[in-house]
């Protein structure tokens, strides 16, 4: 923890906060607004991670430590000012600094915006790395896009989703210092010529990657690393000669370019504008990020060939691939190495987490795209795949360039060291399957490293009932080891913690039934079972299976409303993707479904379902607490690892799932007898799929599925208009890809046996506390050290 001997008491942070409200901020107490007292307290909990944030550095460049870089489009860190009060370990000094000044704690917590810098679990997981880093003093920066807008805000309109631009940076973002020495002109197009047998590029647009820095503690507040976000700025505000001539669009266009690079995370790419935008914004960070470690680098060491020995670079999935294509480039344009040398440098420095199975979302760019936007790196491709082709006899089936595209999971494969999978059954997948004619060429590269989530935020912050009691039992030494959950085993089956146990989680429940859920007009029994399935709305993650279970439950529960039913709050939560329609009307089903069922007269005090919008990482830190049941329940083979599955399992819900991703980890440490399994694993997954007329006998032998697409289709939920589902159902019932249908019944049996086992109290409580005893290797702090020891050769950085 903070050093007792320097720690700021009270007084002091009362007298900071008082100075900061005046002198930062410009408002005295009499006339503050919630919004000026969250920003003095800010800037006073701000100063306190910047003399660790110098001591880190000071002791990096002292000790000329190996620094990692970690390249991700997300980060998706949402609210500050909590977690930074909590790893300080301030949190009492604040809440007695709070009541001093007359402030209500929670909202001026609350009044602190989600930054809108990621989507779902890929962000959230570079925001637990991050905050792991800082904790185990291991030098590092994470590079990122400092997000105008983000993904986009959610609202429902008639029950459909409707985005609109997140608003996050509309007022003053306290946690950041600009940095504009640390600045780069990024190029495109263009073209490339030869000049002396060196390769010269000559960009015909350009931007300004400016940075922004914010510091992460670690916990304890010993050590600070950086994220660092980049902001696209023009590099000629406009064209004065041509806004005097009147053309004003034209001379705002350099503007209008670098706008447009950092505004929006994952621009809709189904035109060829966005799929350009998208190539760019890839390029964008990559270089940016690349031309800041080698001015780094070289101010420190200067030999490039060290390169390898002091600094590694990890690609979180395929966006920043473009890596090794831009360090050749680097290496043999601007400082005249060889290819060979200049590949071997790049491939000692890199490294590459693969985060899918889909095909589609490996990414791939048309040849012509890519050499138009990167005509130097087209060329630079091309020179890597052939001379990967030489040295190793592969063929068409590992080749980076074929089928007229670029293939981005092949460069990156082949660019870097280790490739590693983000769960044992990943990681066996990845071998045989997406990379399985390259994991024989190259049988030693590829790794495994299950993910894992931050203790400090999903429970110490999230869940603070539940942390408590955790404390009281067990001491607090979880919070840095979360292998010391285990010591909670011997209390699984006292009475006395159960109720304890149930107590904290009730508590978590009242408060989300009485804000958000009351909020949303839905009226929630605080002992029934929450039942929550929230992440990116996707066909493989399979909402649509859940809202199916559903519509069948509520035609039984109305069909014998006196039988002895379990009573359920069904909590959905996530975005889909603007251009992917089907999600969206699988968003549009839930909600539809929600109207009708939550207004029935016969089954509202039995069933309830919710949808709150714009689910985002502060609505998970009060979703994740409160929920009893974790829907976990993609097609197997097609979801990489989860983390929400993580969360939901420290917080002590139970995992209703598929033997998917992390939840075949999370079944074989919990115990089988303490998870609800059901469906197909992958091999009969993908035995299934390839059946012709699967999904119409499936339904056919499913009376319970049958019942409810009858009701969508005759319109039950659509107010009688029989067409307004027609592609989902004829999806369903004529194609179901991710086997929604052959794995119905399966899930629906498993339901009833949650159903059993919420109703004995003893039963349930004991498997939450064994939940929550055997989560322990799911620790980032576990993953990150897995990451130093196998892959980076990282070590913990001493302070003085």
């Amino acid at each position: 923890m903070t050093d007792p001997l320097t720690a700021p008491t009270t007084d002091d942070l009362v007298r900071q906060i008082q100075h900061h409200l005046t002198f930062t901020i410009g408002k005295d107490a009499e006339h503050a607004s919630t919004y000026d007292w969250r920003m003095a307290v800010s800037h006073t909990i701000r100063d306190l991670m910047v003399g660790p944030w110098f001591a880190a550095t000071r002791a990096t460049y002292d000790q000329q430590a190996k620094r990692v870089y970690y390249l991700s489009m997300e980060f998706l860190i949402g609210r500050i000012l909590g977690d930074a009060i909590i790893n300080l370990g301030l949190d009492q000094e604040m809440d007695a600094a709070f009541a001093r000044l007359g402030l209500d704690r929670d909202a001026v917590l609350s009044d602190e915006p989600d930054a809108a810098l990621g989507n779902g679990g890929l962000g959230r997981l570079a925001a637990c790395f991050m905050e792991s880093l800082a904790s185990l003093q291991c030098p590092a920066y994470g590079y990122g896009i400092r997000y105008e807008h983000g993904l986009f805000r959610q609202r429902f309109e008639g029950g459909r989703q409707v985005e609109s631009p997140e608003d996050w940076l509309d007022q003053s973002h306290p946690w950041e210092f600009t940095r504009p020495e640390s600045s780069y002109v990024i190029g495109f197009k263009g073209h490339v010529e030869h000049v002396d047998g060196r390769a010269v590029w000559h960009p015909t647009e350009s931007v300004e990657a400016r940075a922004y820095d914010t510091p992460v503690i670690g916990w304890g507040g010993h050590w600070a690393n950086t994220l660092r976000l980049w902001g696209a700025h023009p590099t000629t505000l406009f064209d004065l000669h041509r806004f005097n001539a009147g053309d004003y669009t034209a001379a705002a266009a350099p503007e209008a370019l670098a706008r447009t690079l950092s505004r929006v995370l994952y621009p809709d790419d189904t035109t060829e504008q966005g799929k350009e935008l998208r190539l760019k914004q890839e390029y964008f960070l990559t270089a940016a990020a690349l031309h800041d470690i080698l001015r780094r680098f070289m101010g420190e060491y200067g030999d490039l060939r060290r390169l390898p020995e002091k600094v590694a670079i990890q690609l979180n999935d395929t966006h920043p691939a473009i890596a090794g294509p831009e360090l050749i480039r680097l290496l043999m344009d601007d400082h005249g190495f060889d290819f060979a040398e200049a590949r071997d440098i790049a491939r000692g420095t890199l490294n590459y987490t693969n985060h899918t199975l889909l095909p589609e979302a490996l990414e791939t760019w048309p040849t012509w795209l890519f050499g138009r936007v990167l005509p130097r790196h087209m060329q630079i491709v091309e020179m890597i795949d052939a001379d990967h082709r030489a040295a190793t006899g592969g063929g068409d089936s590992t080749a980076i360039v074929r089928d007229d595209h670029v293939h981005m999971g092949e460069l990156a494969f082949i660019m870097v060291g280790k490739v590693n999978g983000v769960s044992a059954l990943h990681s066996d997948l990845v071998r045989s399957t997406v990379f399985a004619d390259l994991h024989r060429l190259h049988p030693d590269r590829i790794l495994n490293e299950t993910n894992g989530v931050t203790p400090r935020r999903w429970l110490r912050m999230a869940n603070p009932p539940l942390a408590h009691l955790l404390d009281d039992t067990i001491g607090t030494g979880w919070t840095t080891d979360l292998n010391e959950l285990s010591r909670l085993e011997t209390h699984a089956g006292d009475a006395g913690f159960q109720d304890r146990l149930r107590a904290a989680k009730r508590e978590n429940k009242v408060a989300l039934a009485d804000g958000l859920l009351a909020g949303l007009g839905v009226k929630a029994d605080p002992d029934a079972i929450f039942d929550v399935q929230v992440k990116r709305i996707h066909e493989y993650k399979r909402q649509l299976l859940n809202i199916l279970e559903t519509i069948a439950l509520w035609q039984r529960m109305h069909d014998a409303p006196n039988a002895d039913w379990t009573p359920r709050v069904k909590i959905f939560g996530g975005k889909a993707a603007p251009g992917y329609w089907l999600a969206k009307d699988v968003i549009y089903l839930i909600n539809s479904v929600a109207r009708v069922v939550n207004n029935d007269p016969v089954t509202k005090h039995l069933l309830q379902v919710a949808y709150p919008p714009n689910y985002n990482v502060s609505m998970a830190e009060r979703l994740i607490p409160a929920a009893d049941l974790s829907e976990q329940i993609s097609t197997a083979g097609k979801e990489a690892s989860g983390t929400g599955n993580m969360k939901f399992t420290m917080n002590g819900a139970l995992t209703i799932g598929t033997l998917d991703g992390a939840n075949v980890e999370i079944r074989e440490l919990v115990g089988a007898e303490n998870f609800f399994l059901f469906g197909m694993d992958a091999e009969q997954a993908q035995a299934r799929v390839t059946q012709p007329g699967h999904a119409r006998a499936a339904i056919e032998a499913s009376p319970h599925l049958k019942d409810a697409l009858v009701a969508i289709a005759t319109g039950r939920f659509s107010d009688g208009a029989t067409d307004r589902f027609n592609t989902l159902l004829d999806r369903t019932w004529n194609d179901d890809p991710f086997l929604v249908a052959s794995d119905f019944d399966s899930y629906f049996a498993s339901q009833r046996q949650v159903d059993a086992a919420y109703a004995d109290h003893a039963r349930w409580d004991r498997m939450a506390a064994l939940n929550i005893a055997r989560s322990g290797f799911f620790s980032s702090d576990r993953t990150i050290r897995g990451y130093m020891d196998d892959i980076w050769q990282a070590k913990p950085v001493k302070l003085a």
